[in-house]
């Protein structure tokens, strides 16, 4: 059951689905921090909805989803691609009081707003942006589906600090004429039915079988998930170099080298004068390489 997704359709619907599971590598974002046990829950949520999403929109390249607002949580971000790799980081406010642990998402967020960012290996880029407007997670990625996809989708979320899942049902545009004209109302009130310890503890099939025992359900084979971090030497080089010659140059004289660390992993990167100032001086400074 651990780190999968599976996806599921009901056959003569325009309903497909995505179920996921996630343990190591939720426990892998959470080991390389000290965060709050709600800020814990909500991290998994994310990381969860952005496993599903990345299988939903069948995007070649890296899905993003981040988190602001002005509570004592004021950044989520999660990152998911095809090749199953995921990743997560949160910030807290220090000038707020720490959460208890039993804090909502609204609570801990407060204002803010949702962005989903696409992208693809090949071709542009996009945002989608809506505000925190629901009480949980789940709520505002169906908001976001409804305005910009606009097509009718409704989340399930949980995470425990041990293990994160997620249920995401969606209606594919067609004609019905032919179809179960009440499926997606039925379907939907069902899955409404599942709570956070079954959605957790329970393998896959076994949930869905608990849920649509009663539906012709088609179930394709699972997809494993970990976590993975895409940063590298270039691409901090690259986050360097867009600081501006100015301000690499005042960091050296003020610390004589830069060190640095990846948000998500929290792998090292040390830089010597000598390397920052041939990043600066390269013909070539939007690809460096430095060894």
């Amino acid at each position: 059951m651990n780190d999968q997704i599976q996806r599921f359709l009901f056959d003569d619907t325009n309903v497909r689905g995505e179920i996921v599971t996630l343990e190591n590598a939720y426990a892998e974002v959470l080991d390389k921090h000290a965060y709050p046990a709600a800020v814990e829950r909500q991290l998994g949520e994310l990381l969860a909805a952005a496993a599903l999403l990345t299988e939903t929109i069948k995007l070649d390249g890296t899905l993003s989803l981040e988190v602001r607002g002005n509570g004592v949580l004021s950044l989520l971000v999660a990152e998911s691609n095809p090749g199953g790799e995921l990743r997560a980081v949160a910030r807290l406010d220090d000038t707020v009081a720490l959460p208890t642990d039993e804090a909502s998402f609204k609570e801990l967020v407060g204002d803010g707003r949702l962005v989903i960012t696409l992208d693809p290996q090949e071709g542009n880029r996009y945002q989608g942006i809506v505000e925190l407007k629901a009480d949980d997670l789940a709520g505002c990625l169906e908001e976001y589906f409804e305005r910009s996809e606009q097509l009718a989708t409704r989340l399930w979320l949980s995470a425990d600090g041990q293990r994160a899942a997620g249920l995401l049902l969606q209606q594919l545009p067609g004609d019905d004429s032919h179809r179960d004209a009440d499926a997606w109302y039925r379907l939907v009130t069902l899955a409404s039915t599942v709570s956070n310890d079954e959605l957790l503890a329970l393998e896959q099939r076994d949930l869905l079988y608990r849920l649509y025992h009663e539906e012709a359900t088609r179930v394709f084979d699972p997809k494993r998930l970990h976590f993975g971090c895409s940063c590298s030497r270039e691409r901090i080089a690259h986050a360097l170099l867009n600081l501006g010659a100015a301000e690499l140059r005042t960091i050296l004289e003020e610390q004589q080298a830069i060190d640095t660390q990846c948000h998500f992993c929290h792998t090292h990167y040390h830089f010597s004068a000598a390397q920052i100032e041939a990043l600066i001086e390269s013909p070539d400074a939007g690809s460096p390489i430095l060894h």
